[in-house]
């Protein structure tokens, strides 16, 4: 089994790879220091669907394209997802596990409610979690989310703090039409609460295999302590 993560944004497998990541991803997203001065509108709970896995995998880590020790990778797009877990005011919240879960690229969960639960691509871990540090920093390496009968592409994110599950929400990826038809999307009213669960999944720069990149940041309904 792999590692457990014992450090925030930095990849379980290949930790130098990481390191090289997350400065890239730094200086791609978190450009502007005091961006977070004033209290921020909490990011939108949704609902967390039939498909969140029954029996997890053994494997739980942030990097769900490789099982375990295995050499085979996960098909896909390669999208780094990385983010922020801050409170309302905007301060990053420390020791907040951050889950999430998708379909695979043939549209299967890890989940026997899946239609072609028997096809999905065992290579993929489904599901994964990572521990925030100080910064309150998070990431994963997973695919580019894709869509499967009746919804729009999407991650899955659930929030759990202090053994408290705090927020589930959902992260759709800017470039789709299909979210105007989605069911779920066409529920969110607000255009600021659509916009706060939306990213835009980019290339990395000098990147060799078209990886991609997205940002979201989650904000909680918690009030920091004074």
């Amino acid at each position: 089994m792999k590692n457990e993560i014992v450090a925030p944004f930095v990849l379980t497998r290949r930790k130098s790879m990481g390191h090289l990541l997350a400065g890239t991803l730094a200086s791609m997203f978190y450009g502007t220091s005091g961006a977070f001065a004033e209290a921020l509108t909490p990011t939108l709970a949704q609902t967390e669907g039939p498909f969140y896995p029954k029996e997890l995998p053994l494997d739980t880590d942030n990097d769900l394209l490789i099982l375990n020790d295995n050499i085979t990778p996960a098909v896909g797009t390669v999208a780094y997802v990385s983010g922020k877990i801050l409170d309302s005011r905007g301060q990053p919240v420390r020791n907040a596990t951050v889950e999430i879960w998708q379909c695979d690229s043939q549209g299967a969960y890890l989940h026997q409610g899946s239609s072609n639960f028997e096809k999905r691509d065992r290579n993929f871990q489904s599901f994964g979690r990572f521990l925030t540090g100080a910064s309150g920093e998070y990431l994963f390496r997973t695919i580019k989310p894709v869509a499967y009968p009746g919804r729009t592409p999407h991650i899955h994110f659930k929030i759990k703090h202090a053994g408290k599950e705090i927020l589930t929400t959902q992260l759709y990826n800017q470039a789709e039409a299909a979210n105007a038809k989605d069911m779920v999307w066409k529920r969110i009213k607000d255009e600021k609460a659509r916009q706060n669960c939306t990213a835009a999944f980019v290339p990395i720069p000098d990147a060799k295999a078209g990886e991609l990149a997205a940002k979201f940041d989650i904000v909680l309904g918690l009030t920091p302590p004074e």
